[in-house]
């Protein structure tokens, strides 16, 4: 068995890549065939615990995380070789098949690229003798001229496996006749060849008002453009761009949900749908260098929560809950939370008997003491709202975890004896401030090994399990209500793209 393959290309960064990805490998899994997805290189903070070589578990992009799931396989590491997770604008953690590289992490940039491509080839070589469809997701664009000779991701992959390339772009942003014809245009011949079809996504409006731009592009590039999607901005996967994809205009409070109060309508693009109010309002603080942040998609699901991503404190004007949410570089997104004075917006919602929460990195905040005596990620002093010091260890956690919250008290005793699935991806480790606890300031353990605390008040809560809203058993006991789940999420995907691809296009390009 040798896969074909089918790869998606954009002429930008959020042209629409992953989902369209995502898309294809639930329609050709539904067709009976064997598919995975594949991604050489990802860089991304949304990372997931996936199976490694040896049984041991690793780390891969969420993006291809889904992409397994909506192709009904069990996601690995092979699907996403090489996974950059950015610490500064100008380094990244490295993770080759699923393990933390400190040699590739202190490796320029173009030097790397050689020395992986043997993992990335043997990979995709590995899926492909496996599968019968490959559904290769593309990064950035292909037509990066100055990243054209050491490129790992784009057309070096879609040479490597002769993939069936689409290019999506994204007519929203203006321009996309001159990117698809400009990203054609840059690439050599051998590779122009590989394009077989152009996909505009993001539509809005009458499609028969685009004439004749399909038709003259194709006759300067003999590409046909095989596809207008309409705009959808609820398909209800979460975004691999994250927070600037999922908030039109970040850092005003505004996400793709109205405002408070405002009714709104649910459902799929010309299909049925409902109305419900906004009831309760939760602002997840966006620091720079957020991870994880996909967890949340399932909130924006839930009928009557309204998420809004805050990057000031006028964002949590107003807000019940506030979620500090994992990140890659702790102690630097600390610092920045308190240069944009979030730190007091934090702690006079938190004495007001507001709702806090911290996962992974913000549970790390909450304490009263960062320790890093290993050079991971620096020390500095937390918010002081849970009694709890976390020291860094040089040995990463990454697992999945299934465990039960114990009792907890006040506006989280609804979590109280609930059961919860999720999976950890942290160095730090944190327990009982010694000293507070002399002095009678003891937080309380809501779940074991260290994995959740308490203040006495009841109202700042703080866990490492990632995933926590993903359980619907989490979801129905904090809101009394459940999100779509990700199969029904997947087939409408898969319902959409048939719908507006035109017919046999799909079918066409698995054809030997």
């Amino acid at each position: 068995m040798t896969a074909l393959c089918v790869m998606v290309l954009g002429t930008t960064s959020g042209a629409g890549k992953s989902w369209l990805t995502t898309a294809l490998c639930r329609h050709y899994a539904r067709q009976g065939l064997k598919v995975a997805p594949f991604k050489a290189q990802n860089m991304s903070n949304n990372a997931r615990v996936v199976a490694g070589p040896g049984g041991a578990l690793g780390e891969i992009g969420s993006a291809q995380y889904f992409q397994a799931l909506a192709a009904n396989t069990e996601p690995e590491v092979r699907m996403n070789p090489l996974l950059l997770k950015p610490e500064a604008d100008t380094r990244s953690q490295v993770v080759l098949m699923g393990q933390v590289s400190e040699e590739l992490s202190t490796m320029p940039w173009r030097g790397r690229s050689e020395k992986v491509w043997p993992a990335i080839t043997a990979a995709l070589d590995a899926l492909r003798a496996e599968n019968d469809v490959v559904v290769i997701e593309g990064a950035g664009s292909p037509a990066e001229i100055n990243l054209h000779a050491s490129d790992i991701v784009n057309m070096r992959i879609a040479r490597h496996a002769q993939a069936r390339c689409l290019l999506v772009t994204d007519i929203d942003r203006g321009g996309a006749f001159a990117h698809l014809y400009g990203t054609w245009a840059l690439l050599p011949a051998d590779e122009q060849a590989l394009i077989r079809g152009f996909v505009l996504n993001k539509f809005r409006g009458d499609a028969a008002l685009l004439a004749p731009g399909p038709q003259m592009l194709q006759d300067l590039t003999g590409v046909p453009t095989v596809a207008t999607l309409p705009m959808w901005w609820q398909h209800g996967l979460p975004e691999e761009d994250g927070v600037f994809d999922m908030t039109p205009t970040l850092g005003t409070g505004v996400s793709s949900l109205p405002p408070k109060g405002a009714r709104f309508a649910l459902g799929r693009p010309g299909g049925e749908t409902a109305t419900r109010p906004a009831s309760i309002t939760i602002a997840v603080i966006a620091y720079p260098r957020i991870s994880n942040l996909d967890e949340f998609q399932p909130l924006k699901n839930v009928p009557g929560v309204r998420l809004v991503w805050a990057r000031s404190p006028a964002d949590c004007a107003g807000a019940d809950w506030i979620v500090l949410p994992g990140s890659k570089a702790t102690v630097a997104d600390l610092a920045w939370l308190r240069a944009q004075g979030l730190d007091r917006a934090v702690a006079e919602h938190a004495a007001s008997g507001g709702a806090v929460l911290g996962i992974c990195g913000g549970l790390q905040m909450l304490g009263e003491a960062l320790i890093d005596t290993h050079g991971i990620d620096g020390n500095a002093p937390g918010l002081g709202l849970l009694p709890l010091v976390t020291a860094f260890d040089p040995q990463k956690t990454v697992r999945h975890t299934q465990t039960r919250f114990t009792a907890l008290a006040g506006l989280w005793a609804a979590l109280s004896s609930v059961k919860a699935a999720g999976y950890e991806i942290h160095h730090g480790q944190t327990a009982q401030h010694p000293a507070m606890a002399a002095k009678g300031d003891v937080a309380r353990a809501v779940l074991p090994d260290g994995l959740g605390w308490q203040n006495a008040a009841g109202n700042v809560l703080g866990v490492y399990l990632h995933g926590l809203f993903e359980d619907p058993r989490v979801l129905h006991a904090l809101f009394g209500a459940s999100a779509p789940t990700l199969d029904s999420v997947f087939d409408g995907l898969a319902d959409f793209i048939e719908q507006h691809v035109e017919p046999g296009v799909l079918n066409q390009l698995i054809q030997p």
